[in-house]
């Protein structure tokens, strides 16, 4: 299976597509392991061609009216919801996802456009008296310049737009790199962007399979002055220590070790259906994902048997199949990685309640797994799986769940499940989380503040806050 005709390949730079100065490298289907395009591969100059054109775009993108970079942004919303379709074919093609997960994942990508088109209008300042008397304070905001983007291919289209909207509301201009696994889904967005109105410069966006050499070479920029970046931990440490060099304004969306609780008292069916959205939504690649049910003794039995039951009947294949439940992993890495954490956890002394062996076929796929009598110190409990494994740890009561919960050092999201409203309220405020989802397996939302504490980042995306990370504030002291 090969691209649909038509699609994006080169290198945005500037307004124009390009061939990339390195060469190309290929893109593969994780559901045959088959290549399916050959990207071009971005060099050097090309990364200092980008900088130049964003750089070059700056001062008249800041300078336009906030009502037309809202309409640029709008319009680009507009587009992407008119071709949901044909982006999710494209998007479960190369990244694997089911085609239920690709359509819902488009929508939600589309609504940052439309989000920050409204949040472009609404960039303020204050003036107020000094506390003295002796003068007036007045503030305003400005964006902060040209921005580095760096995007996962867990959510090639989602990540891409939930950077690009606010940078492009506030005034910067950007340049963007897409994981090397996934670059087809942000070329067209890059090509949607293009149609929506957004001037040259404004938005260059380079693919390569050598991400550390494009980011060393775009940080050591003095004209790139923002990094945003979302993957893994390791990485985002690597990133600001070069992005210290420079003290180049940062934000990290790092990894996830999210605790899925479930008390006494809950509904269990409501819990089954939440942990199947937490835990399987893309295939449990992504780093919001349940990653460990910490369940109390009284009720783990009956949840570790209807989930089990839940997860066996999900249907697996090709991501572009629509009958799909459950497509590939990534890559061959990424399932064996996932199948080395389940070999592990289960030598530790966990058993296997379904699931949990590499299946014999093409591809990269992995079946839904459910581990229970998992040891708190064992590898599923301890380590981001990213896949469709769900190890159930048993508890005794709510303080022995916060404890486990509590025992990493991350701290991106979190669920709980009570039938008791304030006693999941009260659980959820001892999580040492950035987010969590109460009774309710999903947590993203356009509208809210995205991102964790501990070593799962810096800053919040989307929201009202979203915004904040591409503006600077200056103070003017003045009387009259």
């Amino acid at each position: 299976m090969t691209v649909p005709e038509g699609t994006l390949t080169g290198l945005y730079v500037d307004g124009g597509w390009t061939n990339g100065s390195a060469g190309t490298f290929e893109v593969l289907d994780p559901s045959t392991g088959v290549a399916i395009a050959a990207v071009a591969r971005a060099g050097a100059d090309d990364v200092t061609r980008a900088v130049d054109a964003a750089s070059r775009a700056l001062s008249g993108w800041s300078g336009t009216a906030p009502r037309e970079r809202g309409e640029v942004l709008r319009r680009a919303f507009e587009l992407m919801t008119a071709r949901r379709d044909e982006l999710a074919y494209l998007m479960s093609l190369e990244m694997g996802k089911a085609l239920a997960d690709s359509r819902a994942e488009i929508s939600y990508a589309a609504e940052f456009f439309r989000w920050f088109s409204e949040e472009a209008v609404r960039i303020g300042g204050e003036l107020r008296t000094a506390p003295s008397g002796a003068n007036r304070i007045l503030t305003f905001r400005r964006p902060v310049g040209v921005a580095l983007l760096l995007t996962p291919w867990n959510f090639p289209a989602a990540m891409a737009t939930r950077k690009i909207g606010p940078a492009l509301a506030a005034g910067c201009t950007v340049v963007l790199k897409p994981a090397e696994l996934t670059p087809l889904t942000a070329l067209a967005i890059a090509g949607i962007l293009a149609e929506a109105g957004a001037p040259a410069g404004v938005v260059n966006v380079l693919s390569t399979d050598d991400p550390g050499g494009l980011a060393t070479a775009a940080l050591a920029d003095p004209r790139v002055r923002k990094l945003s970046f979302t993957g893994s931990t390791r990485v985002g440490s690597i990133l600001l220590k070069q992005a210290a060099d420079r003290i180049v304004n940062s934000s990290m969306e790092l990894g996830g070790n999210a605790p899925f609780i479930v008390l006494a008292g809950a509904d269990l069916d409501a819990a089954v259906e939440g942990a199947m959205l937490a835990k399987m939504r893309n295939g449990g690649q992504a780093c919001t994902a349940a990653n460990r049910f910490v369940v109390q003794q009284s009720v783990a039995a009956a949840f570790a048997d209807r989930l089990a039951a839940a997860m066996s009947a999900l249907r697996v294949g090709p991501g572009t199949d629509e009958r799909t439940q459950l497509g590939p992993m990534i890559s061959a890495k990424q399932r064996d990685g996932v199948a080395e954490v389940v070999d592990r956890t289960v030598a530790a002394g966990a058993q296997v309640a379904v699931g949990g062996v590499v299946p014999d076929r093409p591809g990269f796929f992995y079946p839904a797994t459910v581990l229970t009598e998992v040891p708190r110190d064992a590898p599923a409990a301890t380590e981001e799986i990213f896949g469709p494994v769900a190890p159930i740890i048993a508890v005794r009561d709510e303080d022995d769940a916060v404890a486990v919960a509590n025992a990493t050092s991350m701290g991106l999201s979190g669920y709980v499940y009570a039938g008791d409203l304030a006693r999941g309220l009260r659980v959820a405020e001892r999580l040492e989380v950035g987010m969590v989802g109460l009774n309710r397996g999903l947590v993203s939302d356009p509208a809210a503040p995205f991102g964790g504490i501990k070593e799962s980042g810096l800053g919040r995306e989307g929201g009202y806050e979203g915004i904040d990370a591409y503006l600077e504030t200056t103070y003017v002291a003045t009387d009259w």
